[in-house]
């Protein structure tokens, strides 16, 4: 007896396959009973405290540079800002030596010199020793001869005629005289090295040429140009 044919459209069975199985993929397992998962789970939770603990000491770092830059320039604005500089007028009392201390003009008990920084006829030393000093400031400097009145120059030895203004003046050898010149208003002292009955002849250096001068200042009065 033939077994019995079984249809081709019939049901299967529970246990029978309907068609090849797709290869399965093993993807990790997210429970937490895995290890795997737990491993994933860790990487995830614990931070980085070493890096995160750099980049709070580097920013507290640039913060504190930051106030120190910010705290030396208000600094330097404040105790620059108020001192004497181009253009500003100023008072000043002073004392003025020779480099072996001795004393040969002061104003110091009298009235003091006005002058406005880079418009006046001082040496150029004193102007230089007055710029930046605050109202009240007093200052001690050495200015050399090449800021004061500068090295002997022969050539203004001069020899004029007695005539016009200087003709009836009596001049004495060694004395020394203050000119004005009209043309450039300006003022030269002069030493008299000789005297004729129809010339003289003087010395146009200043007295004072080649020496370095020792200078007290006191700054009396400041008025910042407007």
């Amino acid at each position: 007896m033939s077994d019995p044919k079984i249809p081709e459209d019939s049901p299967k069975t529970t246990g029978e396959k309907s068609g090849p199985e797709k290869e399965k993929k093993d993807v990790p397992g997210n429970t937490p009973g895995t290890k795997k998962g737990k491993t994933l789970k860790s990487k995830e939770v614990i931070p980085d405290n070493g890096k995160r603990e750099k980049q709070k000491n580097l920013l507290i770092a640039i913060g504190v540079a930051v106030v120190i830059i910010l705290a030396l320039a208000c600094a330097f604005v404040f105790l620059t800002g108020h001192g004497a500089t181009k253009g500003d007028t100023v008072s000043v009392y002073y004392t003025e030596a020779f480099e072996n201390g001795t004393v040969f003009e002061s104003n110091m008990n009298g009235t003091p010199l006005e002058l406005t920084l880079g418009n006046s006829s001082v040496i150029a030393g004193f102007e230089d020793a007055i710029t930046g000093m605050s109202k009240d400031q007093v200052k001690t400097v050495t200015i050399p001869y090449n800021k004061a009145y500068g090295a002997y120059d022969p050539g203004r030895i001069k020899t004029v005629n007695r005539t016009g203004p200087i003709a009836n003046v009596s001049f004495a050898i060694g004395q020394t005289y203050t000119i004005h010149d009209k043309v450039s208003n300006t003022y030269t002292t002069i030493t008299i090295l000789n005297v004729t009955p129809t010339t003289i002849t003087w010395d146009a250096n200043n007295p004072l040429v080649g020496e370095n001068l020792t200078f007290t200042i006191k700054l009396d009065n400041l008025t910042k140009k407007q």
